[in-house]
């Protein structure tokens, strides 16, 4: 004889099973060839794109706090569905296959605007309202290029929170290729492949020395000229220097660095005090420089330096950052192909 409850207590029971069918009918789907991951396009992408711009599965699992056994999974899920191989797996590192090239030339902007769609929208709908700007710069373009640009954008967009990292062009490239700056404005001599560059301005080369100083009597200065004097220049690690080693080692002239300072100002100031002389940027040389140094112009042996805009290949460029880089030349990114993909040069 049934008991009232009986009926009940059946349903909960065949849910039970169900569930459980469920379960070892996915194990069984995995087995066969289809993946219980491949249920979600854009996270297979996202783990896809993270292993790519990190390197490896570990730094990609911390980035996205998974597992790297998930992230494996993903990955196989991906290839599976699309019918080839994404990633060569040598040693530690992860190498792309061409097929994973095109993915990750199409796959990337998709994430990353994924990521940013949240705080896209709020811009759009405010108006730059709200958000975040990270600018690369070494301390010359902070001190002398951007402070005029600076204003003009606090003034347009006094909500954006705007952050200017102070740093050299290697750290700088560190900065763009773990998307830890949205772009850099600086002095590039040479460009790597996964990295775009668009040079707005253009500044000759310039000797500063004393008013006094016997070389301020003369309009036209060879290289010979500067010979027997000490220079002062930044350190060895920055372009600067090495322009000035290069240009005196080709045209076969000694020359002898007396002081080694970091700092345009430092340097202007030791010169004016009689130190030394220097060769610098004309982006450094204000007015009042002007009127306390004797300036030479020397683009006929120094190449003249370009500051402009650097960025990664195939970045997707938030509203703040392509509102602050129509303040640095209006219509710049309709000229150039920023969307291109490069490969990476670390």
């Amino acid at each position: 004889m049934k008991r009232p409850g009986d009926t009940l207590n059946k349903p909960k029971k065949s849910r039970r099973n169900a569930t459980k069918k469920r379960a070892v009918g996915e194990h069984a789907d995995e087995a066969g060839g289809r993946f219980y991951y491949k249920g979600n396009r854009h996270k297979q992408l996202r783990a896809f794109v993270s292993v790519v711009k990190l390197g490896t599965l570990t730094r990609a699992a911390e980035a996205l706090y998974l597992s790297q056994p998930t992230i494996s999974l993903q990955l196989q899920a991906l290839e599976r569905e699309l019918g080839m191989s994404l990633l060569e797996r040598r040693r530690r590192r992860i190498n792309l296959t061409d097929a994973g090239e095109a993915l990750y030339e199409l796959a990337r902007p998709l994430v990353e605007g994924w990521d940013t769609l949240d705080r896209d929208f709020q811009a759009r709908v405010k108006g730059l309202q709200a958000g975040r700007l990270t600018i690369a710069a070494g301390t010359s373009t902070i001190q002398y290029l951007l402070p005029e640009l600076v204003r003009r954008y606090r003034e347009r967009f006094p909500a954006v929170q705007l952050q200017l990292a102070n740093v050299t062009g290697k750290d700088g490239l560190a900065l763009l290729r773990a998307d830890d700056a949205d772009f850099a404005v600086g002095s590039m001599l040479d460009v790597p492949n996964d990295i775009a560059w668009a040079p707005v301005h253009h500044y000759d080369p310039m000797l500063i020395m004393p008013p006094d100083h016997p070389l301020a009597a003369k309009d036209k200065i060879t290289l010979e000229d500067i010979s027997p004097y000490g220079l002062i220049l930044p350190p060895q690690r920055l372009s600067t220097y090495r322009l000035v080693d290069l240009v005196f080692q080709q045209q076969q002239v000694p020359y002898h660095v007396a002081i080694e300072v970091g700092g345009w100002d430092v340097i202007k100031e030791y010169v004016a005090m009689g130190m030394g002389i220097s060769v610098v940027t004309g982006i450094c040389i204000t007015a009042a420089d002007r009127s306390r140094l004797a300036v030479r112009n020397m683009k006929q042996f120094f190449p003249q330096r370009s500051y402009g805009v650097v960025m990664r290949k195939g970045k997707f460029l938030s509203a703040e950052a392509r509102a602050f880089i129509d303040l640095i030349r209006p219509g710049l990114l309709t000229h150039r192909d920023y969307d291109e993909s490069g490969h990476s040069a670390r």
